[in-house]
């Protein structure tokens, strides 16, 4: 996971941070600040004579190396427990899918078994179905002549109608 905002330049400043001394510096440094301190007092003697008005910055002395020691051992141990925590929170991430995959399984095989019974379910009325279509012919051929039977009656009634009339014809004569 990458770092953003304010995790990026606290990281930035850590890595910039400056190597603490060791024996042989520490003797260096000294000398060196020493003569930064009277060189900073002869530009302040020649600043305010000079310029009157403007200030000059002193430069910054470091802390203490037991007090940047506590610093480092404090930033390392605050740098382990975030890293404890995103590695703790990945590895609930991963348990997390881990059981939605458990679970996603279990419901593919609940439907894989009721398919199967569907599809035993479907064979099973399609083999009554095939066992009953001989009588659905059976059935459809009776109906069929059954209409052909109801389109003869009704014939035969015109028939009789029109032999009926006739019939009345012949007697008013």
């Amino acid at each position: 996971m990458a770092a953003t905002g304010e995790e990026a330049a606290a990281m930035e400043s850590i890595s910039k941070a400056p190597v603490p001394p060791t024996d042989l510096t520490v003797e260096h440094e000294t000398e060196a600040a020493a003569n930064d301190a009277t060189d900073n007092q002869k530009a302040k003697r020649s600043s305010n004579n000079n310029d009157g008005g403007v200030e000059t910055a002193e430069e910054a002395t470091e802390p203490a190396q037991p007090q940047i020691n506590e610093l480092c051992r404090d930033m390392f141990d605050k740098m382990a427990v975030f890293l404890q925590g995103e590695l703790t929170a990945t590895c609930e991430d991963y348990k997390l899918l881990e059981n939605m995959n458990k679970l996603s399984s279990l419901k593919y095989m609940e439907m894989k078994d009721i398919s199967i019974n569907i599809s035993r379910n479907l064979q099973d009325l399609n083999q009554k179905y095939a066992s009953l279509q001989p009588y659905l012919d059976q059935i459809n051929q009776i109906e069929e002549q059954v209409t052909a039977l109801e389109q003869a009656a009704y014939k035969l009634d015109t028939y009789s109608k029109k032999l009926e009339a006739k019939f009345k014809k012949l007697e008013k004569r």
